[in-house]
């Protein structure tokens, strides 16, 4: 029998801590003079209630840790019931219960889908606390993708273990420390993003709202018209340029600043990562100035922002990129799949996982031509196991199977094919806006009905957490013994 007291009293906590960050948009209303502070701070109560009671009625239960299946609880449940309470402030300003619900999820998730229109007359407090959701996901995902992944063994996560296990090389001794590490150097690149857009022009309000969404891949802004709005080129290439940090291993990220810079540069993800970025910046570039003949500059900001905001799947847009023509769309819904690299803040698939897949298809075709032939493919000089190729083709498949599977559960409200492939393509991969009318970089998902974004709330869920992390929790044998 599994005991949850552990489970519990973590979640208490957490849900205190939320409660506490609440109060820093109550205090932003506050100093606006705005009367929707009430609204987090009721939101604050109710949630640090609940976490308080939570913790004390299983005593504080966590003398000897947390094992395996916990932790798969703990990650799961902390993933679904943090949004639910970040919604409250939502509802009690009249946002209704899906779309609250939809914009708390896609928040957390940092994957920066909107049911909000007119974000240029909102409270201040709101739009704070839509920022903030983003960049405490950012620092969960992480979290999660580099100490708890691993010894999950989810999609191939068991290669990076070493980088964050006990029992072998590592940056720090305990996982403690790195957590401790990783908050220091996110509030660092933070801070930087800051001074960063400030220096573009950008008002104190939207640069630190922008920093918050861009370090953790999240795509809200405090404009309709996204980064459309900054009318200063430097503002978009601040943005690539900490969309691009937020893609990369923060563990390395770490090395790198503490004396390491090419750490970075010898992993192979983050080469083939700007590697995809540069080819198709490029390509894009080129085919705008031919075919819509816009001067160099402009195609090269408009194409690599844009192009580095999907793959990354952090989701700001710059222009309706889905105006530019069939080969620039076709092209937007592929990469949506992509996805930043492993222990980033980025959704997708991963750049990993298309390495490690396209290392094992390579090896399989060369035993078709030489059977005898002993190979064995490797990834940053380390051996690709058979468990972890399966693992990782194990991954795809169910991922390509839940796009579709969302794709279809969505054709039943009668969106139509692009809406709901678009739709359920950026929500498994937490990237933001998809394509066509309704949901493209122009629109939001305000038009689509209530049951659809409820699925759509659970493909976000689905896939920040690696799919696998829930499906285990409905295999029978994961509650026996």
């Amino acid at each position: 029998m599994i005991s949850l007291r552990p489970v519990l009293n973590v979640l208490g906590f957490l849900y205190v801590g939320l409660a506490t960050a609440m109060l820093i948009p109550a205090m932003v209303d506050v100093a606006a003079r705005n009367a929707d502070w009430q609204a987090f701070v009721m939101s604050a109560l109710i949630t640090g209630l609940i976490g308080l009671l939570l913790s004390v009625a299983v005593g504080g239960a966590l003398t000897d840790g947390l094992d395996i299946r916990q932790t798969f609880i703990l990650t799961t449940l902390s993933w679904l019931t943090l949004p639910a309470f970040g919604a409250l402030p939502f509802l009690w300003l009249g946002v209704g219960y899906a779309d609250a619900v939809f914009e708390a999820v896609s928040g957390f998730t940092t994957t920066g889908s909107t049911v909000l229109s007119g974000l240029d007359s909102l409270p201040p407090g709101l739009l704070v606390w839509r920022s903030l959701m983003q960049w405490m996901g950012g620092v969960g995902i992480v979290v999660m993708a580099i100490v708890l992944l691993p010894f999950l063994r989810i999609g191939g996560m068991q290669l990076f273990q070493s980088e964050s296990s006990d029992r072998s090389e590592k940056i720090v001794a305990r996982s403690v420390e790195l957590i401790r590490l990783f908050g220091i150097t996110y509030l660092f690149l933070t801070f930087v993003c800051v001074l960063a857009f400030l220096l573009t022009g950008m008002t104190v309000f939207d640069a630190i709202n922008h920093a918050m969404t861009t370090i953790s891949t999240g795509g809200y802004s405090t404009h309709d018209l996204s980064f459309g709005y900054f009318t200063d080129p430097a503002a978009g290439w601040v943005a690539v340029t900490f969309m691009l940090i937020g893609a990369l291993p923060f563990v390395l990220i770490i090395q790198a600043l503490r004396g390491r810079p090419l750490v970075l540069w010898n992993d192979p993800q983050v080469r083939a990562l700007l590697g995809l970025v540069v080819l198709t910046s490029l390509a894009v570039t080129v085919y705008l100035g031919a075919a819509l003949e816009m001067n160099f500059s402009e195609a090269l900001l408009a194409s690599t922002f844009n192009i580095v905001s999907i793959i990354t799947t952090t989701g700001f847009a710059m222009g309706d990129y889905t105006t530019w023509g069939p080969p620039v769309i076709g092209l937007a819904l592929l990469l949506t799949f992509v996805g930043g690299c492993t222990g980033s803040t980025s959704g997708g698939i991963k750049i990993f996982r298309f390495l490690v897949f396209f290392g094992t298809v390579r090896a399989h075709v060369r035993r078709m031509v030489r059977p005898n032939r002993v190979m064995s493919e490797q990834y940053a000089n380390t051996r690709l196991t058979p468990e972890l190729s399966f693992s990782v083709l194990a991954f795809l498949v169910v991922y390509m199977g839940s796009v579709g599977t969302i794709t279809l559960a969505l054709s039943g409200f009668g969106l139509d094919i692009v809406t709901a492939l678009s739709a359920a393509a950026t929500a498994i991969s937490n990237v933001g806006p998809g394509l066509g009318p309704i949901i493209g970089p122009a629109g939001n998902f305000a038009p689509l009905p209530d049951g659809a974004k409820w699925i759509l709330s659970f493909a976000m869920l689905m896939g920040r957490l690696e799919l696998f992390t829930v499906l285990v929790l409905l295999d029978p044998d994961f509650w026996s013994r």
